[in-house]
Order: structure tokens, then sequence, then C-alpha cells
């Protein structure tokens, strides 16, 4: 995830001090005042670390596939959060009858193809609920899905909101606009002209 940084959770799914404390527990490769290579403690400034330390280590842990940035997964697939939904949820069937999958390959219907080479990442009871909600399949699902779709656009909601406003004031000030130029063009347009030559008027 490239483009989210541990700032961003924060009033979103983290408090300030949980944000921090996420940062915190993370190694960040960086260079010290005197130029040297060094790791230090993350930040609320730095973005997520990747699971893999180059492309081809993520190649070799997924079949030769280089994994996504997920940081925009469900903007750039048809059917956004619900065809991630779709997909992860769409582990453990069998192939059709005539399909044979490559080693390595897993068959998931909701995917291009139907083969992919990425296991089945979630299982039911696979993390703990601090409300005690059950751990199942669909339940992880749709919070990965939805969370993903968020961290494709975290501040949609800002822009939905100022777009409200500004639509109102667009129309506010349409509406003075138009009521201005009637006021100022109502004298030129409403004048009577009334020709007082010798003769009529050519």
């Amino acid at each position: 995830m490239e483009r989210i940084c541990y700032r961003h959770l924060v009033g979103i799914t983290h408090t300030e001090e949980q944000s921090k404390a996420e940062a915190g527990a993370v190694l960040v490769d960086d260079i010290d005042d005197q130029g040297n290579a060094i790791q230090r403690p993350g930040k609320l400034t730095d973005h997520f670390p990747s699971p893999y330390p180059n492309e081809n280590a993520g190649r070799a842990a997924n079949n030769g596939a280089l994994p996504p940035d997920l940081s925009l997964i469900a903007k750039a697939r048809d059917g956004g959060p619900d065809y991630l939904f779709a997909l992860l949820c769409g582990y453990g069937r069998d192939p059709p009858a005539g399909m044979s999958l490559m080693e390595g390959q897993y068959f998931n219907p909701w995917f291009p193809g139907g083969a992919l080479s990425m296991p089945q990442p979630i299982y039911d009871g696979h993390v703990d609920y601090t409300d005690g909600t059950p751990a199942t399949i669909p339940q992880m699902a749709k919070d990965i899905s939805e969370f993903l779709a968020w961290c494709g656009e975290p501040h949609a909601d800002m822009k939905k909101m100022w777009a409200f406003n500004i639509f109102i004031a667009l129309g506010i000030l349409t509406f003075t606009t138009v009521t201005h130029k009637r006021y100022v063009w109502n004298y030129i347009k409403t004048q009577k002209i009334v020709y007082k030559g010798p003769g009529p008027m050519p």
C-alpha cells in the first residue's frame, strides 16, 4: 500500500496515539545526518511498509505474479469493492470440468480466467474482533473491501462535503449575477426613443 501513510488512519480507524503505536512498531530504512543507512521506528508520515524487500521477492512469494499496489486496487478493478469482496469469498470451489490449473494456481470463479496465483488470504477465525463479531470469511472480506475502497480515495467524504457547499455557493452567485444583470440592463432595454424632428423619422 504505497500511497497510504499512518497519518491517514487518524480519525478514521485509529486515534492519533494508536496510529503512532502502529507506526512505531515498524522499522523504517532511513539515512542519518552523517549519511549512514539506519533503521528507525516509523512515524505518522511514513508509508505502509511493503511485505517484500523488492519486486523479485514479491514474485517469488506469489508464483511469479507481482502483487499489485493495494492502495488503488478498488479503483483499478471493475466493480471496485464488490469485485474484491466476491474474489475474497470465491476460494474453496472446484474448477469446472475440463479446466486444468497449473502448479501453484488456485481456482476462483470471480477472477478473469478463473485461475490466479494468489492463495486464499483469509480463513474463518483469522482475526479477533474486539467487539466479539464472528470472524467469518464474508465478514472479514467486507471489512477488507471497504477499507481498500477508502484507501483508493481517503478524502472522498471531504470532497463530497465541499462539492455540496460549492454548488450551493454557485447557485447563489448565479442568482445574484442574473439579478444584477437584469437591474443594470433594464433601463436600456425598456427606454422608449421618441423622435421629435421636423419631419418623419428617416
